[in-house]
């Protein structure tokens, strides 16, 4: 299994945890394709809105890949995106302040944000673990919940 942060602004991620999927890079199915049945998913949300500068820098939802491969939703006005289904579990939003010194992805680097603005970027176990630890989800390295 693997780990994966993804970044999306907050309302859009709200959107995606009560519908039960994700969707990256405005929709791309490249980045979908490489993830897999139990990976687990983590989404940093630098803004609260899509558009708008009001500032979050928070984890926001945590979840693992459900089966099935990605497919187009149907977001109106002609736009498809694709799409994964996602069984996302119940957490608190965990501001990244607290976390930069202690994850490997950020620790010691100036421009910590920098990784982020890929969109979707591959974790250590380690540092999966701080995060769902942060959002209070406790899990195990193999990516399965313990409560």
């Amino acid at each position: 299994m693997a780990n994966w942060i993804t970044v999306a602004s907050a309302d859009h991620v709200a959107r995606g945890v009560q519908d039960g999927f994700m969707q990256v890079n405005h929709g791309k199915s490249a980045p979908l394709c490489r993830m897999f049945p139990g990976d687990r998913i983590a989404v940093y949300s630098p803004v609260q809105t899509f558009g708008l500068r009001d500032r979050l820098q928070a984890f926001t939802a945590f979840g693992h890949i459900k089966p099935g491969e990605p497919y187009r939703g149907d977001m109106g006005g002609g736009f498809n995106p694709f799409r994964r289904d996602v069984d996302w579990t119940v957490v608190q939003p965990a501001p990244i302040h607290p976390l930069l010194g202690h994850l490997a992805l950020t620790a010691g680097k100036a421009n910590w944000g920098a990784p982020f603005r890929f969109g979707v970027i591959k974790i250590t176990d380690a540092d999966m673990d701080l995060i769902a630890g942060a959002m209070g989800c406790a899990e195990h390295k193999t990516g399965h919940a313990t409560t």
